[in-house]
């Protein structure tokens, strides 16, 4: 079966199984020389998405879900703004039963941006991953500085809700 590894929003399993439905399991997974960036602009000025970037001896954490059929990765497709915003690639993930091949979505060239912020709805996302993180990769995620007080239309357009995970 295919693998989806997941190192921002969809972290949250929650959020997962509303975007496309119920996989066969998660567990943590690490990607070996790269860096988890907040550099992916959104469809909101200076706020930013999750993305991560080649970096040697550098590690992103997430969460890799095993799907339950190949076309998940396509009813995934459009929440992650692929093939406009972002790209798939297949590449190894480290588990504890060794590196397993999976889809990472990373930015679109021409799709980052410096001097952006996540919104505090999205980062909470991410730290719904806690099962899959180290404690010290989950403290750095809840230092990261966040935007608050954005409105209903706002979180809307950045695809975030108070009131649905999805």
């Amino acid at each position: 079966m295919p693998y989806y590894f997941a190192y921002g929003s969809n972290m949250n399993p929650t959020r997962v199984a509303a975007r496309i439905g119920r996989t066969r399991r998660a567990l943590a997974g690490v990607l070996h020389d790269h860096v988890l960036c907040f550099d992916k602009a959104s469809r909101v000025a200076g706020i930013a998405h999750a993305n991560v970037a080649a970096s040697a001896g550098d590690r992103v954490e997430g969460a890799l879900f095993e799907l339950e059929h190949p076309g998940q990765i396509r009813d995934m497709d459009p929440f992650e703004g692929y093939p406009e915003e972002y790209d798939r690639h297949r590449l190894p993930v480290a588990t504890c039963e060794g590196a397993i091949e999976a889809w990472v979505y990373i930015a679109a060239p021409g799709m980052t941006a410096g001097a952006l912020r996540p919104a505090r709805e999205y980062l909470e996302h991410l730290l719904a991953g806690e099962p899959f993180l180290t404690p010290d990769y989950h403290a750095r995620l809840a230092e990261v500085d966040a935007v608050t007080g954005l409105d209903e239309p706002t979180l809307a357009a950045l695809g975030l809700s108070r009131h649905t995970p999805r």
